[in-house]
């Protein structure tokens, strides 16, 4: 079984948050793939169900023996951003998953508004999320996407900035690019992070 892990934090009040990308990607593939999160452990919420493989990723790789169906945790900590290591980990620990079999997406100031950057791991670049699930797993060689929200114009801080939701002009963007984060990790599941990154990086 693969984990797909996207952060924010929990509640009705940070749901559209631009710091909630994570969640909202997370969605996407549970109703995209009838997978609901109604389960709890560790602080987690989480849903397991099958995705399988589209034939619109057929066509640059042949299957061969490649498998049609994954098996998928799809996961959301609730312990806020900052902890969400102190979820994540024992939910790995308990379902027995190496972290190259995590993905996790998450918000990034540094990339601009609508950018998206797969990696196959790397430091937090200073996301305190990362932080804390690269803290906690002892590692941080699991691949992510990082998805560009832009920096706000000073004076204002960036804590406000991320905890804001997207204007109507973000949304417009974003309501697609979720769909394609979505791509993007099914590719993963698939065909794995270099096929991914090749055909998904720098989409925006």
């Amino acid at each position: 079984m693969k984990t797909i892990v996207g952060l924010g934090n929990p509640g009705s009040r940070y749901a559209r948050n631009r710091h909630n990308i994570g969640f909202q990607v997370v969605d996407v593939l549970a109703h995209r793939h009838a997978m609901p999160l109604f389960r709890s452990k560790y602080n987690a919420l989480f849903g397991e169900g099958w995705i399988t493989r589209r034939r619109a990723f057929d066509s640059e790789r042949s299957l061969g023996g490649a498998p049609t169906r994954q098996k998928v945790l799809l996961a959301r900590p609730l312990t806020f951003m900052n902890r969400s290591g102190h979820a994540v980990a024992p939910l790995a620990r308990y379902f027995d998953i190496p972290p190259q079999d995590m993905f996790v997406i998450y918000d990034e100031l540094d990339l601009p508004s609508g950018k998206l950057r797969l990696r196959p791991g790397g430091g937090s670049g200073g996301h305190n999320g990362m932080r804390s699930l690269i803290h906690y797993l002892g590692t941080d060689r699991f691949p992510r996407a990082r998805v560009g929200i832009g920096r706000p114009q000073k004076p204002m801080d960036p804590a406000a900035y991320v905890l804001q939701n997207f204007s109507d002009d973000e949304e417009i963007l974003f309501e697609t690019l979720r769909e394609r984060i979505a791509d993007a990790v099914e590719c993963w599941l698939f065909d794995g992070i270099d096929i991914a990154m090749n055909r998904f990086n720098g989409e925006q």
